[in-house]
């Protein structure tokens, strides 16, 4: 048996707390809203949807407790890991408990993978207690793989019908509840009885809108990060020597980026959505670094940190179009590419390109066109993650720095560490707020299979309120889709929601950052709090606060 620490020991003790809805068990009342539709390219999602789309937002309240027959349910973790993945199992597994004692849960293994391939697990109480309040996807593992073949979903028809599966619940992010969407509709359109429930998970924060106004993860990783940012501010303000150059994850969204620099007002925080907005080149995004060193320099002050969200140089104009260019150059070629090595690779993109994209893409460090060229994630695009953004600009910033010294505009030292933060902070032990949102999530999954609902994302919000005032329901996975490129072709997915650069979080940001680039600023937030006083222990984020009219 494995050790465990006293914390562990401890958190396992934890009782995530859930919504007054959910109080008498699984089984409850229903009240439904309108038709819904979705967020853009409505016809198109429509015909793609004909049987699952329109189904109404759903909100629950307390039932009676009535017992329904026993059934066998099984549950998906998909895409990357974050904190809370386990206690959603949990919750579902109570949930279910509470609509049947005799309702069984089984675990496919290693995500969409084991559902197409019949490789499970059954949970059962010695399982589900030892995961409790845990970080991690240990409990059955997760995976990528996409499901969108007709191959894929015969398979997975198959493979619950051998175990008298009559539901799965898939806990992913947005591509993963895609699957989920594209799942249910095939299940149900061709008449086979398989419900399918989503539930709401990524730290980068993107997967939200008015009915699920966080994924769940987000709160816990954020902490981390902002943990090890305010260790290295201290740092930084004690040894007075270093710049430091962070990347955070984040590939489509800067919610993190954000959510970070509103916890510990770091000297520079990029926003890609921003940079998007104001159509800003690389050129421009280095000249503003260098001018806050220059600045800070001046002040006697040659130390700093600058946060840089993962997936910036998808949000610089001249990197974007090269981007989305090399993706269906690739795509469009991938067999012959595929045999390529790695310079071979570059080659190739640079003699294809459009003329100002090849210009671009000259003019870039033949490490960063290397990475552009190469890794792909499964769905075709750059893996934005391996290009060293940090180094880049921290680079950048330095030459820039010399050339304002030649002209006697700077007379400073600048001296760079860089950092990655990202698998930091994906299997924390989840935060109070990420253990009580995950568990509510669960069990209000298995509320919705008891309502036999098929194609609807679990949904639990007002959070900001103490559990007790939480809202439970569903809410259709169609009213979130529009159509994007992907392999080029267009493909139903759900819209990412990325920051609002009208939105409460961005404009604190806006009104406090250049008192902290030119000031030492720091907050030190510390590690997690499990234990203690409620205003120390149950926060929400800072982003969410603002979000919803509170003050920070």
């Amino acid at each position: 048996m494995n050790k465990i620490s006293a914390l562990q020991k401890a958190r396992a003790a934890y009782a995530p707390k859930l919504p007054a809805a959910l109080a008498n068990g699984a089984a409850v009342t229903i009240n439904e809203g309108g038709a819904t539709t979705a967020v853009a390219d409505v016809e198109k999602v429509q015909a793609l949807f004909k049987t699952t789309f329109g189904s109404p937002v759903l909100t629950f309240a307390p039932g009676k407790g009535e017992k329904s027959a026993a059934r066998n349910v099984g549950v998906i973790l998909s895409g990357g890991q974050a904190p809370g993945g386990h206690n959603v199992i949990a919750g579902l597994y109570d949930g279910l408990k509470s609509l049947n004692a005799d309702n069984r849960l089984y675990g496919f293994l290693k995500g969409p993978d084991g559902l197409v391939k019949g490789e499970m697990v059954e949970l059962d109480d010695a399982i589900i207690d030892a995961h409790r309040n845990t970080g991690g996807f240990d409990m059955i593992g997760s995976g990528r793989t996409k499901l969108e073949t007709e191959e894929q979903f015969e398979a997975a028809r198959a493979n619950c019908e051998k175990a008298a599966i009559s539901a799965l619940v898939i806990i992913g992010g947005d591509d993963s509840n895609t699957n989920a969407c594209v799942l249910a509709e095939y299940f149900k359109a061709n008449n086979i009885p398989i419900q399918v429930i989503g539930c709401p998970k990524t730290i980068d924060g993107d997967l939200k809108n008015e009915w699920i106004e966080a994924s769940f993860g987000f709160d816990t990783a954020c902490r981390v990060y902002s943990e090890l940012i305010g260790n290295i501010g201290r740092d930084a303000n004690s040894a007075k020597k270093y710049w430091h150059f962070i990347k955070l994850m984040g590939r489509s969204a800067s919610h993190i980026a954000l959510e970070c620099a509103l916890q510990v007002q770091p000297n520079i925080t990029i926003i890609s959505e921003e940079v998007a907005a104001k159509k800003q080149t690389l050129g421009e995004i280095v000249d503003y670094m260098a001018s806050v060193v220059a600045a800070r320099a001046a002040n006697k002050m040659n130390f700093g940190i600058a946060l840089i969200p993962e997936g910036l140089v998808e949000f610089i104009p001249e990197i974007k179009v090269l981007i989305a260019e090399l993706n269906d150059l690739l795509a469009a070629n991938a067999d012959a590419v595929e045999k390529m090595d790695k310079n071979e690779k570059v080659a190739f993109a640079a003699g294809k390109l459009s003329a100002e994209s090849a210009k671009v893409f000259a003019s870039l460090p033949a490490g960063i066109q290397m990475q552009l060229c190469n890794d792909r994630d499964p769905h075709g695009n750059v893996q934005v993650s391996l290009i060293e953004t940090e180094k880049m600009l921290a680079e950048m910033v330095g030459t820039k720095l010399k050339a304002m010294k030649a002209e006697g505009n700077y007379s400073g030292k600048f001296s760079t560490q860089t950092h990655f933060f990202g698998y930091e902070g994906r299997c924390a032990a989840p935060s109070n707020y990420d253990a009580d949102y995950c568990y509510s999530l669960g069990f209000n999954a298995a509320a919705l299979i008891g309502a036999g609902c098929t194609g609807y994302m679990s949904s639990v919000r007002n959070t900001i309120k103490p559990a007790s005032e939480w809202i439970a329901g569903g809410i259709p996975i169609t009213m979130m889709l529009n159509m994007e490129r992907r392999h080029g072709a267009d493909k139903p997915v759900i819209r990412k929601a990325l920051v609002e650069l009208d939105g409460a979080p961005y404009k604190h940001f806006v009104a406090n950052r250049e008192a902290w680039a030119i000031e030492t600023s720091y907050v030190y937030p510390g590690p997690i709090q499990y234990f203690g006083p409620s205003e120390v222990c149950d926060l929400v984020t800072k982003t969410l606060t603002l979000e919803k009219g509170g003050n920070i």
